[in-house]
């Protein structure tokens, strides 16, 4: 029997999984050149995780909860800074002068949203929400994550529909571009 999850554990356990990268790569020198491959590790769950969040969690907040607009909107923000950050890094040897900031950046950015979702947006969907629509959001949140980019492209919009109808395609090409490149198998 398959577990059933819902979307706010779900994005909880991406957020898990991001802070656990952030801790490994804080572990390694500066311009060792697995800082690279670890960018590359969170750089693919940040961006699937935000196009996630994009297509299905800020709409749910936008219904659900009151004053939703506003939070979604925050949220989308914070994510267009940090594919910002990220597509600035792509492609940038961990020996390059501003890859170390730039890093530095992201997780500072990465954690005072991570932050601002558990603490405020999180419990106010959980509040205004049934438990059927927390379970459904889950389960889009994981298809959503199947078939997103694993690539920052900061020029695709941030709410629906545009970003449900360029998703898949984006990331059928980011998967055979890292297919190609041997990008995020360490």
């Amino acid at each position: 029997m398959v577990q059933v999850v819902n979307g706010i554990d779900e994005l909880k356990a991406d957020h898990r999984e991001v802070q656990a990268t952030f801790d490994r790569i804080n572990t390694l020198a500066p311009g060792d050149p697995q800082r690279r491959e670890v960018v590359d590790e969170f750089t693919i769950e940040l961006v699937q995780h935000a196009m996630a969040e994009e297509m299905y969690l800020y709409p749910a907040v936008r219904e659900h909860v009151p004053e939703g607009n506003a939070m979604a909107d925050r949220e989308i923000e914070d994510h267009a800074r940090v594919e910002d950050l990220l597509k600035h890094l792509e492609g940038m040897d961990a020996d390059h002068p501003d890859f170390d900031a730039l890093v530095s950046r992201v997780i500072a950015d990465v954690s005072t949203h991570i932050y601002d979702e558990e603490t405020h947006l999180f419990p106010a969907l959980a509040a205004a929400s049934t438990t059927a629509v927390l379970s459904e959001l889950g389960e889009k949140i994981r298809s959503a994550k199947a078939t997103s980019p694993t690539r920052p492209h900061p020029s695709v919009p941030g709410t629906p529909p545009m970003n449900k109808l360029l998703a898949p395609g984006l990331g059928l090409v980011d998967r055979a571009r890292d297919l190609l490149s041997g990008r995020g198998r360490s």
